[in-house]
C-alpha cells in the first residue's frame, strides 16, 4: 500500500493536477511500511518518497520555498524514526514467536510424546505434521503403550481446528493413556475416551461462548489397536481411516465389517454391541496407522496422495526411515503445503525366534521424535 501510494502521488505531480501538493501523504508512508515491513521495506518506501519529492521539486523549480524545506525534513525525520521502530517491532515479535514456539514444543512432548523404538515384540516409530505455519501441535492424536495386554495404540483426529481441537486431543489422549492399562477390552478403552471427550465439551470455562458452540459439534475420528502374544493385531474403529498392513510387499487396508461412527456421534450407532476386531500379523509385517491428513493431501493438480503406492516403493528399511522416507514423498506431492495436520505411527512385528526383524530390517539407533 505504501508504494501503490506513492505511485499515486507520482502520478499526481505529473497530471494537469499538479498544483496538488503530495509533500505531506508521502512524509506520511514510511509510517505506513513500518507497520507490515522490516527496516529493508520501511527504507525502500522513504527512499521511494524522497524520490518522488525531489523529482517534483526539480521538474516544477520549486527550489527555494519553505514548505519544500520543511517537507524533506519531516520526510527525513520520520524515516529515520519509522526504521528504528519497524526494526524493534520486529525484534520483538520474533522474541515473541520463539517464545510461543518454546511453549508449543514443551506441549508437544507432553501431548505428543514420543513412540518408543521398541514396543515389547514391535519396532515403532512416529511422526506428526502441523499444517498451520509455526504450529507445532493440532487436532491430531497419536499413542503407543506397552500394556500386560499388549501393545496398544490409539489415533485419531478432531474435527476442528485450533486451542479447541488441541484441548479435546489432549482429554481423548490422557483417558486412553489411563484406561489402556487397566481395561482389558478394546471397546471399554474406546469408551472412556468418547467420556473423556463429552467431560471436555460440557466442562465449563474451558472455552469462550462462541468456541463452546463449535466445539459442541466436533467429534474425533479414532482407532485403537492391540498387538498381543499372538501373532495378530486386534482393532476398534470408530470413524478413522483404515490401518495399512504391508506384509510380503503388499499393502492391505483392514477394513472393519461394520463401520462405526466417530466419537461423539454416538446417537447414529444402532445394532449389536460392537466389537474389536482381529487380523493377521506375521513377523516382518509392518502396521501403518495414520489420519486422513495423509491420504487426503493433494497436489497443486488436486491429486491424492497415494500412500498405498509410497508405502510398497519404499525399500527395506527400520520404522524411523520408513516415516522419514514416507515424510519426503507427502512434501514433495504437496509441495510443501499441508492442508491438514498429518500423524502416523508405523510398528514391526520382530522375528520371534531371532529377536530381530525378517528381510533385513535393523533396529533404530533413536527414538524418533514427532515433526
Amino acid at each position: 500500500m505504501p508504494f501503490v501510494i506513492i505511485l499515486l502521488g507520482l502520478g499526481i505531480e505529473l497530471s494537469p493536477a499538479h498544483d496538488i501538493y503530495t509533500g505531506p501523504l508521502l512524509v506520511a508512508m514510511p509510517a505506513l511500511a513500518s507497520l507490515t515491513m522490516g527496516p529493508k521495506g520501511t527504507l525502500a518506501a522513504a527512499a521511494g518518497a524522497l524520490a518522488v519529492s525531489l523529482a517534483t521539486t526539480i521538474l516544477h523549480e520549486a527550489w527555494g520555498g519553505l514548505l519544500i524545506y520543511s517537507n524533506l525534513l519531516g520526510l527525513l525525520v520520520v524515516s529515520v524514526a519509522s526504521v528504528i521502530t519497524s526494526k524493534a517491532v520486529r525484534t520483538r515479535r520474533q522474541t515473541e514467536l520463539n517464545q510461543v514456539r518454546r511453549v508449543a514444543v514443551a506441549a508437544q512432548r507432553v501431548l505428543l510424546r514420543p513412540v518408543p523404538a521398541r514396543l515389547g515384540p514391535l519396532r515403532a516409530a512416529s511422526i506428526y505434521l502441523a499444517a498451520e505455519t509455526g504450529a507445532q501441535i493440532g487436532g491430531d492424536l497419536y499413542e503407543a503403550v506397552e500394556t500386560r495386554y499388549g501393545v496398544r495404540m490409539i489415533v485419531g483426529d478432531v474435527r476442528g481446528k485450533g486451542l479447541p481441537a488441541v484441548g479435546l486431543a489432549a482429554a481423548v489422549l490422557n483417558a486412553f493413556r489411563e484406561a489402556a492399562h487397566y481395561e482389558d477390552d478394546l471397546v471399554e478403552v474406546m469408551n472412556h475416551c468418547t467420556a473423556a471427550l463429552h467431560r471436555e465439551r460440557a466442562a465449563p470455562g474451558a472455552v469462550d461462548q462462541d468456541e463452546r458452540e463449535d466445539q459442541a459439534e466436533d467429534f474425533v475420528t479414532a482407532l485403537v489397536a492391540q498387538v498381543p502374544d499372538g501373532l495378530e493385531v486386534q482393532v476398534f474403529n470408530r470413524g478413522h481411516p483404515p490401518p495399512l498392513l504391508l506384509s510380503q510387499g503388499k499393502v492391505h487396508a483392514l477394513m472393519p465389517s461394520s463401520p462405526l461412527p466417530p466419537l461423539g456421534l454416538d446417537d447414529f450407532i444402532t445394532g449389536p454391541p460392537a466389537k474389536a476386531e482381529s487380523y493377521p500379523l506375521a513377523p516382518g509385517d509392518r502396521l501403518l496407522l495414520h489420519t486422513d491428513g495423509v491420504i487426503e493431501a493433494r497436489n497443486p493438480d488436486s491429486i491424492f496422495f497415494a500412500l498405498t503406492e509410497a508405502m510398497e516403493t519404499v525399500p527395506t528399511c527400520t520404522p524411523s526411515q520408513f516415516l522419514e522416507q514416507l515424510q519426503q514423498a507427502l512434501i514433495r506431492h504437496t509441495g510443501g503445503h499441508l492442508a491438514d495436520d498429518a500423524a502416523m505411527i508405523v510398528v514391526d512385528r520382530l522375528d520371534e525366534e531371532a529377536g530381530e526383524p525378517e528381510a533385513g530390517v535393523a533396529d533404530a539407533s533413536r527414538s524418533d521424535r514427532p515433526h
